[in-house]
């Protein structure tokens, strides 16, 4: 995120909001995703309430600081839960540039079960040891709990809201969206396997070695171990390029 300019964040995050509509991963004018704006001050972009994803572009976007005020003038007001979820993180973790909540059916349905996020598949595997948990609270509009949050979340990037949703943070929009598109995969397949039998599950010693190959690339290699560094950037790239094709107002 270092350099990245408002503008850049602006169209970013636009993207982002385009993306979730895309692939299904949006409630409405409900969930909420945020990017931090560089400064001391900690304000940060959300979207503009009562919007659908897909209308969501750069210029359209509501600045607000971690008190919840507006920074800039608009028309639109911001979703009392998303700044009480959002403000808390970005106030917390100086590594959550991006703050990215869904509500999806296989998001919900695996937060609401007690084994969590199972090591089901190769994807899941990109999330292992890596997910925390909060339990429900009622609606996200109590400030007190914000600390609850921030205490449950720690420094994973992962966070099963449970009997509610799901939650990634990244030090980019690209890393939040990424993260986010594959842990809701990681979910349908399980929920898929579930239903189907008894689980397979790799030995732990394998569901860590995967999970480094995900999240380090750049480690130290054994003999004869390849590593694809550039595979997240290049994701990114064509997601720009699919919604240049599809819905391309986002940037204005």
């Amino acid at each position: 995120m270092t350099g990245a300019t408002e503008r850049q964040l602006r169209e970013e995050l636009a993207a982002c909001y385009r993306l979730i509509a895309h692939f299904r991963m949006s409630d409405l004018i409900f969930t909420h995703i945020s990017v931090r704006i560089p400064g001391p001050e900690h304000h940060f972009l959300i979207n503009p309430y009562g919007l659908m994803f897909e209308e969501i572009t750069a210029s359209s976007l509501v600045k607000i600081g971690l008190d919840g005020r507006a920074v800039e003038a608009s028309t639109h007001g911001v979703n009392p839960a998303g700044f009480v979820i959002h403000s808390a993180i970005h106030g917390a973790r100086e590594d959550a540039q991006c703050v990215l909540h869904t509500h999806t059916r296989a998001g919900c349905a695996v937060a609401a079960l007690e084994c969590g996020l199972l090591p089901v598949n190769q994807i899941s595997m990109e999330f292992y040891g890596k997910v925390a948990y909060h339990d429900y609270e009622g609606v996200a509009l109590d400030m007190d709990e914000q600390q609850r949050l921030v205490r449950d979340l720690g420094d994973k990037p992962v966070l099963m809201l449970r009997n509610h949703g799901l939650l990634t943070v990244g030090e980019t929009v690209s890393q939040a969206f990424l993260r986010m598109y594959y842990l809701e995969k990681a979910c349908d397949i399980q929920i898929a396997a579930q239903a189907c039998g008894k689980l397979i599950l790799p030995p732990a010693d394998v569901c860590e070695y995967t999970e480094r190959q995900f999240n380090e690339p750049g480690r130290s290699l054994e003999e004869g171990e390849l590593a694809d560094l550039d595979a997240m950037q290049l994701a990114w790239a064509a997601l720009l390029r699919l919604l240049d094709r599809v819905s391309p107002g986002f940037r204005e």
